[in-house]
């Protein structure tokens, strides 16, 4: 017998709540900060995860340009959730299975959804790296090599390492097997050296670590805007769906739900119910929430957050002075490719560094609604996988010996303005003149190194 034009014409109340979930899962996940997907920077890796994307061809370079060195720092792929974040996850996920059952499933449908929902996470997980991020590592590289072919060649040296973190050291191991076994290591072996004094800087800067890291006064703007209005209507909402007392819910709390939101579209990519909770707008409270704290931990928010990166970005233009001298003397480049695999508080102070991101107003817990169109967005400049490219190249036919040497940065594969010309190629000379000041006199022992007098007041930092 047919079906009924009615029976057609509806679907299943299952297949109408995955349809909702998937609605709201594509509505939330261009707000999920430094836990969103790499695809949300690059769409078009969803359909092919090896597409070089519509500005591959787009370069303005001369055509008498040819790399010498590329320096490649990247952020670790997808991850699990860290031992804290799952640990507070089962606290609410065991407060929803507390609740009556039969009275949850009647008024309070996301609840009973979510009780019956798997907490498949262990803390042994960890923060380690997920299946997926293996992929997003395996796939940047073969892209990278596409990309730059000349420098990926067979038998190129090839310069890895990594933190010493789990996640950072498998994440370089699948970024070489992605190239497949043609480069030069020395061995058939995948060798990733660890270099926290590089990857990990932040560690063993005293006065981040004394003044930021570990000083909750540091954070006030963070603890004020998760006390404020904005968050206190998410909080309600949420604890409304959930039929939980308002009080028995935080702004910790209603996070962990909404990363756990995300956890799920980037290592499982399905729509967790943990989803349903959440409107667009409540994301976009959420989003800023997170992009307060590395604004203020990571970012402008005080300056030894980026003063402390610049042991890494001095080490860049040390290699890049190398490759130009060997050129210069017609040796072959000793490091043509140097890849390093650290995580997003490597990345943000080196962009934060350079200038690239700022806002005119500084982000805080009463200017939310100021900051919509923000630059500052951490899901768009340092989401998994994130990378930040500099290649240096050797021109000839160029009318200055100035112009003999240029540079070229990407970061997630587009390619970056410099802010001294607004072009997103520099002569190599007009680059390192721009950013003298950081080269000559941004010294990390003498930055970090904690004032005699202790720093109570946090606009002294």
């Amino acid at each position: 017998m047919a079906p009924s034009r009615t029976a057609a014409a509806f679907p299943s109340a299952a297949l109408l709540l995955l349809l909702l979930l998937a609605v709201a899962s594509a509505g939330l996940s261009g707000y999920f900060g430094t836990k969103s997907r790499y695809e949300e920077v690059n769409p078009h890796l969803v359909r092919d995860p090896l597409s070089l994307g519509p500005t591959a061809g787009a370069s303005r370079l001369p055509a008498a340009c040819t790399p010498l060195q590329l320096r490649a720092l990247l952020r670790h792929g997808t991850r699990y959730p860290t031992a804290g974040q799952i640990r507070r996850l089962g606290e609410l996920h065991a407060r929803l299975l507390r609740r009556p059952t039969a009275a949850t499933a009647a008024d309070c449908p996301a609840a009973a959804d979510l009780a019956a929902w798997q907490m498949w996470y262990e803390e042994s997980l960890d923060g380690r790296l997920a299946p997926q991020g293996r992929r997003d590592m395996e796939h940047l590289a073969r892209r990278l090599a596409a990309r730059f072919p000349a420098l990926f060649a067979a038998r190129r040296r090839l310069v890895l390492a990594s933190s010493s973190k789990h996640r950072c050291l498998q994440s370089g191991a699948a970024f070489r097997r992605g190239l497949g076994p043609s480069l030069s290591l020395g061995s058939d072996e995948v060798e990733v050296e660890v270099n926290d004094s590089l990857m990990r800087f932040f560690d063993h800067c005293a006065k981040f670590v004394a003044l930021v890291e570990e000083n909750d006064a540091a954070m006030c703007q963070v603890n004020a805007f998760k006390e404020g209005s904005e968050m206190r209507k998410v909080l309600e909402k949420v604890a409304s769906a959930l039929c939980l007392p308002v009080e028995e819910l935080n702004a910790d709390l209603v996070q962990v739900a909404f990363l756990t939101c995300s956890y799920e579209l980037a290592i499982k990519n399905v729509t967790s119910p943990w989803c349903s909770l959440f409107s667009e707008e409540d994301a976009k409270v959420l989003e800023y929430l997170n992009d307060l704290k590395q604004y203020w931990k990571r970012g402008y928010g005080y300056d030894i957050n980026s003063r402390s990166s610049c042991i890494l970005f001095q080490d860049i233009f040390q290699h890049l002075d190398k490759a130009v001298e060997e050129s210069k003397s017609s040796k072959p480049i000793s490091s043509p490719l140097i890849v390093q695999v650290g995580h997003a508080e490597t990345l943000q102070p080196l962009l934060a560094l350079m200038g690239f991101f700022k806002d005119d107003e500084p982000l805080k817990a009463n200017n939310y609604v100021r900051q919509t169109h923000r630059k500052f967005r951490s899901g768009q400049i340092v989401p998994y996988a994130a990378n930040l490219v500099f290649v240096l190249y050797h021109c000839d036919q160029v009318k200055t010996s100035n112009e003999e040497y240029q540079v070229q940065m990407l970061l997630n594969e587009k390619p970056m303005s410099f802010h001294h010309s607004n072009e997103t190629i520099s002569t190599y000379a007009d680059l390192k003149d721009y950013y003298k000041d950081i080269l000559e006199n941004c010294h990390f022992k003498e930055e970090c190194e904690l004032p005699t007098v202790n720093i109570t007041a946090i606009d002294e930092l």
